[in-house]
């Protein structure tokens, strides 16, 4: 007898827990979610590798946050038409069309193109720190003035293609842990960079909260990570002999970094 009424306990708790843990499964079932990741260089995976041959020059990789969602929580259905290069205008012209009414999840990556970040680095790189403040200066300029409307845009067009889903908007990471010994740009250009990089995010998340979207804010993630950092590199340094992957995430950045916080802020 005693026994059984602690088999009957047994399985009357693990069918509470069995509740319990119902309760808790996002509202949102991920394995039934149409996915399409949208964006730029840092939602395709430039600077991870494993490059699938259908991408070509926009660099779609395997190891992007996008690809490993889609790995990992297998939804019923995923594209990713992220390209390299991309700007806002590129989203609205060129991968809007992947979306429809039955999309119910997206994610996008951009504006970094839109002010000239890969412009900017050559120009820190090359022309010194005095030369470096400057355009990065003249890149937070056109962010205060070009960049809410632009966003705003891609955010409407999103809208109007798949009305339904759930959009996340995921930024960038700061390139530089400050207050390092480290060889290369001056600490006053690596400011300077970060600073343009936290205006860039901070753009990017009003105007995402303005449209009712979700920002997975992936800067303290790569905290630790960060050029200069003493951690594990989660960014690639300047590098010649490839320059396109330079200041892009390495794979451990995009499995470390970008997919937890892009998981968490999906649901």
């Amino acid at each position: 007898m005693r026994r059984t009424r602690l088999a009957t306990l047994a399985l009357a708790l693990a069918s509470s827990l069995g509740v319990t843990l119902s309760l808790a499964v996002p509202a949102q079932a991920a394995a039934t979610d149409r996915y399409v990741a949208l964006g730029d260089s840092y939602a395709s995976g430039v600077g991870a590798d494993s490059y699938t041959s259908e991408s070509g020059s926009c660099m779609r990789s395997n190891n992007a946050y996008p690809a490993l969602y889609n790995t990992n929580i297998k939804p019923a259905s995923y594209r990713s038409v992220a390209c390299s290069g991309a700007t806002t205008a590129d989203v609205i012209n060129n991968q809007l069309s992947a979306l429809s009414s039955t999309t119910t999840l997206v994610s996008v990556t951009i504006g970094g193109n839109d002010v000239g970040f890969s412009n900017i680095m050559t120009t820190c790189v090359l022309q010194g720190e005095s030369q470096c403040i400057a355009a990065v200066q003249a890149a937070e300029d056109k962010a205060r003035s070009e960049l809410p409307g632009k966003l705003a845009n891609v955010y409407n067009g999103i809208k109007g293609k798949a009305p339904s889903a759930r959009v996340v908007v995921v930024g960038y990471p700061a390139f530089y842990q400050l207050g390092m010994v480290c060889v290369g740009l001056t600490e006053k250009s690596r400011a300077k960079i970060n600073e343009g990089i936290n205006l860039l995010d901070d753009i990017t998340k009003t105007a995402a909260t303005s449209a009712g979207f979700k920002f997975a804010d992936v800067r303290s993630a790569f905290v630790g990570h960060q050029l200069c950092s003493y951690g594990e590199k989660w960014l690639h340094a300047l590098n010649f002999l490839n320059l396109t992957i330079s200041y892009h995430p390495t794979a451990a950045g995009q499995s470390g970094g970008y997919y937890p916080v892009f998981r968490s802020t999906a649901g």
